[in-house]
């Protein structure tokens, strides 16, 4: 009876033995359930959205310290006008002096003057100026001969400058400011003679260069 019982607890302890090994071989391993691909995609574009600024949100860059710095100031030191420099007066740029005289009524002639000389400087038509005096051609006009002018006469007609001027003459033998002025036709000899500071009655000596207005 006990040999009997013994071989029965022998063949169920074999049994369940037997059934534990079955079962732990048959039983496959617990396996972690694979990500799905689809939701990886979604949680990574749900990522980069939330850490993409929104519009009203733009991030400005810090400022630095050069940025901060006040442009205004550096702009108009550049644009700031300068004083435009005026030039110093020359002689090419010196008004030129003017000289004028009133015709007289009547003229003594001096040394190196004719009647002639008198219609260019006084711009009066010298058939004119023949006629008021009686003055008949080939008549001498010596020094200190008196010509009356008319006030009602004709201008001279043509070009009264006999020489281009202003100039320079230089002085020869025998000149007076007279003769030098009869020799440009429309200047006067007291405008001569103040051109060059100098008396209109004064000596001129040989060589001198005169300043012609």
């Amino acid at each position: 009876m006990k040999k009997i019982s013994l071989t029965i607890l022998i063949v169920i302890i074999s049994a369940l033995l037997f059934s534990a090994c079955t079962m732990s071989a048959s039983t496959p391993p617990p396996v972690t359930p694979t990500t799905n691909l689809s939701e990886i995609a979604r949680q990574a574009t749900e990522t980069a959205i939330a850490k993409t600024p929104k519009a009203d949100e733009t991030q400005m860059p810090e400022a630095t310290e050069e940025s901060m710095t006040d442009t205004t100031d550096t702009v108009s030191e550049a644009v700031e006008p300068t004083s435009t420099p005026v030039p110093a007066e020359t002689e090419d740029t010196a008004e030129a002096k003017v000289y004028e005289y009133a015709v007289p009524s009547s003229y003594t002639l001096h040394e190196g003057e004719f009647i002639f000389c008198l219609a260019r400087r006084f711009n009066i038509l010298p058939d004119d100026l023949k006629t008021y005096n009686g003055y008949v051609s080939g008549t001498p006009q010596p020094v200190g001969y008196v010509v009356q002018i008319p006030s009602d006469s004709r201008a001279f007609s043509g070009d009264r400058a006999l020489q281009y001027h202003p100039a320079n003459y230089t002085v020869v033998y025998g000149d007076t400011f007279y003769s030098i002025a009869c020799l440009y036709g429309d200047v006067d000899p007291r405008a001569i003679a103040a051109e060059n500071d100098m008396d209109v009655d004064q000596v001129l000596t040989p060589g001198t260069v005169l300043q012609i207005p």
